[in-house]
């Protein structure tokens, strides 16, 4: 199952690089990119890092993309 992430349009919302979004992550530019354009899904801790860079929570960052919506059981 893989995310969806709102990193990129976050990332512009707050007047952020790349660079500097990693920077604040201690992560490369090219993670950045990477989980910008849906390569990989990141750590445990690094969505966390990110999500504190931007300020938002975690939830409002990433979610499970799992073709259905949130089910309750």
């Amino acid at each position: 199952m893989k995310t969806v992430n709102t990193v990129r349009a976050t990332r512009r919302e707050r007047g952020l690089t790349q660079e500097a979004l990693a920077a604040l992550c201690i992560v490369s530019r090219q993670t950045i990119v990477s989980l910008e354009a849906g390569q990989h899904d990141p750590s445990l801790v690094l969505a966390l890092r990110i999500s504190e860079a931007l300020g938002a929570s975690v939830h409002d960052v990433f979610r499970l993309n799992d073709g259905a919506e949130h089910r309750v059981v």
